[in-house]
């Protein structure tokens, strides 16, 4: 069985947001690469269709069984997304931060 792997607005702003930090962090190197940022969407991206098919397997966030993270490797760190198993066919991902960001937003 597939989940269907949904982003609320404030997930949405996160992947923004981590975009432009990356963008932003390149530019102000010497020899800055800006294709980072794109790899890193994509290092995300790969990482929540997992979540189409095995949402149950991640760590829970709180005592609640539905509401979870996912750790999504890339480079020396990483990112996590909160999500919530919101039925038997949907995930919502809540929030998306960088492993080293002190908490979800």
């Amino acid at each position: 069985m597939a989940f269907t792997v949904l982003l609320t607005p404030q997930a949405e702003d996160d992947l923004l947001r981590l975009f432009d930090f990356i963008i932003e962090r390149e530019l102000a190197r010497d020899s800055g690469d800006l294709a980072v940022a794109g790899q890193a969407l994509d290092a995300i991206r790969s990482g929540l269709k997992l979540l189409e098919r095995f949402p149950f397997t991640c760590r829970k966030a709180q005592d609640s069984a539905f509401l979870r993270e996912l750790v999504i490797p890339y480079g020396y760190t990483g990112y996590v997304a909160l999500f919530e198993i919101a039925d038997a066919s949907t995930v919502v991902v809540a929030a998306v931060r960088h492993q080293r960001e002190d908490d979800y937003y």
